[in-house]
C-alpha cells in the first residue's frame, strides 16, 4: 500500500525537468552527460552503476558521475556541492537527478560490470569495509546485514552479503523515507549507516562510498530495480 502514490514521482519530475535545463555558468543542459552508456544515454544507467569511467579515470557511482557532468558541462564546483549538506543548494539538485535517472531503469535488473582492474579492485575494497569492525560500538555494515532473518524493531534487515531478492537492498535505492519525510540516495543511505555504527561520516562521494556500492551492487546482480522506492 505504501507504493501508491510514492512521493518520489515529484522528485523525479524534478530530475527530468533539472536534466533538460540549461543551467549553471555556462548555461548548459545535462543532456550530454555520459553515464556510462554514451552521452545523453540514461535509460539502464543506473542499473550498470558503479562504474568504470575513462575520463577521470575513476570508478563512480551515479552521484560522483553527475558531480562529473555538473562540473564539466554546467561549471559548477564540484567540491563545493559535495560539501553542501543534503537537500540543501545543488546537493537537492543531485537528489532529484538521481530518483530521475534510477526511475529510468525500474525493472531493469542489477548488472554492474567488473571487468575492469579498478571495478573488480573497488569490489575488494567496498568488502573490506563492509566487514570492517570499529568504532565505540564495535559495529560494521555487516553486523547489520551478514545474515538473513534480522530486523530492527519492524525494520527488515536485508542480507546485502548475497543477492537480496527483486526491489530489496541496493535495488530499491534511491527512496523515499516516509520516516523522515524525504528522498535519499544511496550516498545519503550509507551517511546515515556511518551515523548508526557512532564512525565519522565519511565524505560524499568518497572513495569508500563508491567502493562499498560497487560491493552491494555486485553482490545484488540480477535483481530487479525497483528505484526510487519507498521505505519507512
Amino acid at each position: 500500500m505504501l507504493e501508491d502514490g510514492n512521493p518520489a514521482d515529484l522528485f523525479e519530475a524534478k530530475g527530468e525537468e533539472l536534466w533538460k535545463t540549461a543551467r549553471g555558468p555556462r548555461a548548459a543542459s545535462l543532456e550530454r552527460c555520459d553515464l556510462g552508456l554514451g552521452p545523453g544515454v540514461v535509460k539502464g544507467a543506473w542499473v550498470q552503476l558503479p562504474r568504470w569511467f575513462a575520463d577521470t579515470r575513476r570508478v563512480q557511482d551515479l552521484e560522483s558521475r553527475l558531480l562529473t557532468c555538473m562540473e564539466t558541462l554546467q561549471g559548477f564546483d564540484a567540491r563545493e556541492i559535495a560539501t553542501t549538506p543534503f537537500d540543501k543548494g545543488e546537493q537537492a539538485t543531485v537528489t532529484a537527478l538521481s530518483a530521475w535517472i534510477a526511475s529510468m531503469s525500474r525493472g531493469q535488473r542489477m548488472a554492474l560490470p567488473q571487468k575492469h582492474a579498478e571495478e573488480r579492485r573497488f569490489y575488494e575494497l567496498g568488502k573490506r569495509a563492509f566487514f570492517y569492525r570499529g568504532g565505540p560500538m564495535d559495529f560494521s555494515c555487516a553486523s547489520c546485514h551478514g545474515e538473513a532473518g534480522k530486523r530492527i524493531r519492524l525494520q527488515d534487515l536485508p542480507q546485502l552479503t548475497t543477492n537480496p531478492g527483486d526491489g530489496v537492498g541496493f535495488a530499491a535505492w534511491p527512496a523515499y523515507r516516509v520516516s523522515s519525510g524525504e528522498l535519499w540516495t544511496m550516498q545519503r543511505r550509507l551517511n546515515d549507516c556511518f551515523r548508526q555504527q557512532r564512525f565519522p561520516y565519511p565524505g560524499y562521494a568518497s572513495d569508500v562510498t563508491v567502493a562499498l556500492a560497487v560491493y552491494m551492487g555486485v553482490n545484488a546482480k540480477g535483481a530487479e530495480s525497483i528505484a526510487p522506492a519507498i521505505k519507512r
